[in-house]
């Protein structure tokens, strides 16, 4: 998995009913955008998450591609 500033991370619900967590990259702690990823949510907090299965990575180039 590799990312950049500015890419979105979708933590996918792992329960029927919940939602999916949205955060955006502030800083790439690993090497070439490799993980531990410094994130913040909508409500302005952060954390330092390393992507699991359940994760995916939105790259803000092919967003603004659409």
């Amino acid at each position: 998995m590799h990312a950049s500033v500015g890419d979105q991370l979708v933590q996918h619900g792992r329960v029927v009913g919940q939602h999916d967590h949205v955060s955006v990259v502030v800083e790439v702690m690993g090497s070439e955008g490799s993980p531990p990823y410094r994130v913040r949510f909508p409500d302005g907090h952060e954390a330092v998450m390393s992507p699991g299965p359940d994760c995916q990575i939105k790259h803000k180039e092919k967003e603004q591609q659409l």
